[in-house]
């Protein structure tokens, strides 16, 4: 498939909202505006996902990430309305690299290692059960683009910092255990919950699994040349430098001061990387609001197996995105709406996949020329990524 494939972009100028956590956006108003744009040749995309900040927070002028704030997003674009998917984190992360609908055990965060027993599908293809990993036929990114030859790793802060909780690749507890790294400790601040890949035997269970999903610093040698930078790489900081915890156990102040200092330290590491200046593309964001936002966008339905609150309100609230990339014009502000599931959708357009769960519908659009529309030309001579 045509790495210059055609995708919709909706501009919606009725989701500007006053409100303090911003409007639900509906498919009536994405369609207001639909225009036709090619995706830029992409071929490493880089993903670091924060914890826990509402977009009237992070984005204020008395922010205390000004780092992301200010100085990323005048180097990029600005995703006003993009929103999480649901709450606490983990049904968050699943979505991101794979599609699919929250479980009443990933709404709380697994804090037991459960199989998910699947009694059933749904007609739009999500499975049907409970639980938190899921069995090898349920697909990821992952799995995609190593099926079509990509490359691509999780690096993951702490993981294995202290290998009595967990190994140091491929870190997870033991299945039907309960998860010892819901909490940090003064040694190892790394948690499973933040490591979407771990839920999921396609690719916990595969050889690659330790060679793939590996503690941060790797990420460092790894950006040494483009011929070593994976095509797509999901960075996950501790529960400390992603903003989770405030005060962090080991002193650190946490919250978007300490999430600020990290993405000061690895933001340049990954831009001044051969491969993120041939042809990459940064996304930062959050998981969730705060969970009294659970505002949605996009056409996003619970799906068959969450618990939903009496009022039916189940969304992740609106927590924004920076996004750079030599394709994006400096100072670029959206405000089509888009979620999680918009995420996966343009990764897997970028590489040329097909789109899995919830990345499926019509309603859920890939980042568009509101993002990309203005940015940098590339050269002729770039080919596509290899297949």
């Amino acid at each position: 498939m045509n790495l210059f494939r055609s995708h919709r972009a909706f501009a919606a100028a009725s989701v500007l909202s006053a409100a303090a956590f911003g409007s639900p956006c509906t498919e009536s108003s994405q369609s207001a505006v639909n225009a036709v744009v090619a995706m830029p040749p992409i071929k490493h995309v880089f993903v670091i996902v924060l914890e826990n900040q509402g977009f009237d927070t992070t984005f204020a002028p008395t922010t205390r990430a000004t780092y992301l704030a200010d100085t990323l997003r005048k180097q990029g674009a600005l995703l006003r309305q993009y929103y999480g998917i649901g709450h606490f984190s983990l049904d968050n992360y699943i979505a991101m690299i794979s599609g699919m609908g929250a479980t009443a055990q990933t709404q709380i965060d697994c804090p037991v290692f459960l199989d998910f027993v699947q009694t059933g599908t749904t007609s739009d293809g999500q499975p049907i059960g409970a639980g938190c990993v899921y069995p090898a036929s349920v697909k990821t990114i992952a799995n995609q683009l190593e099926a079509r030859t990509y490359t691509w790793r999780g690096y993951m802060e702490d993981m294995g910092a202290d290998e009595t909780r967990e190994s140091s690749t491929c870190g997870h507890p033991t299945i039907g255990r309960p998860d010892s790294t819901e909490w940090a400790t003064p040694a190892d601040q790394y948690a499973t919950k933040h490591n979407p890949f771990m839920y999921f035997h396609s690719v916990i269970d595969s050889p690659s699994c330790k060679r793939r999903v590996v503690p941060l610093p790797a990420l460092s040698k790894d950006l040494e040349s483009a011929s070593t930078t994976p095509n797509f790489s999901f960075i996950t900081p501790s529960l400390c430098h992603d903003g989770h915890d405030r005060p962090c156990v080991n002193g650190e102040p946490g919250g978007l001061e300490s999430a600020n200092l990290f993405l000061k330290h690895w933001v340049p590491i990954i831009t001044e990387s051969q491969a993120f200046r041939d042809d990459g593309l940064l996304i930062i964001t959050f998981d969730e609001a705060l969970s009294i936002d659970r505002s949605s966008c996009c056409g996003q339905v619970p799906g068959p197996n969450a618990r939903v609150a009496q009022d039916g309100m189940f969304g992740g609230g609106r927590i924004g995105a920076v996004l750079i990339s030599r394709f994006i014009k400096p100072g670029t502000v959206s405000e089509v709406p888009y979620n999680h599931y918009s995420l996966l959708k343009s990764i897997e357009d970028i590489f040329g996949v097909d789109h899995l769960g919830y990345a499926r519908p019509r309603s859920v659009t890939p980042f568009g020329d509101d993002i990309f529309g203005s940015g940098s030309t590339p050269a002729s001579s770039k080919s596509p990524a290899p297949r």
